[in-house]
């Protein structure tokens, strides 16, 4: 499966909107995400033998989203996803409240 499905499967039984870098949609609670950087992770007689994929999970919301990214992160962790860091946001332009979840996944 791509790392796109793998995520948005992850994300499903969160019953809110969840979009590869943009999201078009009337909610005002919803997740973006995207790949920032692809890389070997361990190499072997000059050959990648594990590659790393880091995500990034933005969580957009008008609201506390406390409950929510505990629930997020939840099911990043069953996906087989390692927390990287979190850090949150205000944008004030909007005035909406932004969770940014950043994660890596390693492949063989």
């Amino acid at each position: 499966m791509s790392l796109n499905k793998d995520i948005l499967m992850a994300l499903s039984p969160l019953n809110i909107p969840v979009a590869f870098q943009t999201y078009s949609g009337k909610a005002e609670t919803y997740i973006t995400f995207f790949t920032y950087l692809e890389k070997a992770e361990l190499h072997a007689d000059d050959e990648e033998e594990i590659g790393g994929q880091y995500i990034q999970i933005d969580l957009w919301s008008k609201e506390d989203y406390t409950d929510l990214v505990k629930q997020v992160h939840e099911q990043m962790k069953e996906a087989g996803f390692i927390k990287l860091n979190f850090y949150d946001l205000y944008e004030k332009d909007t005035k909406v409240y932004h969770k940014v979840m950043r994660y890596r996944r390693e492949e063989k």
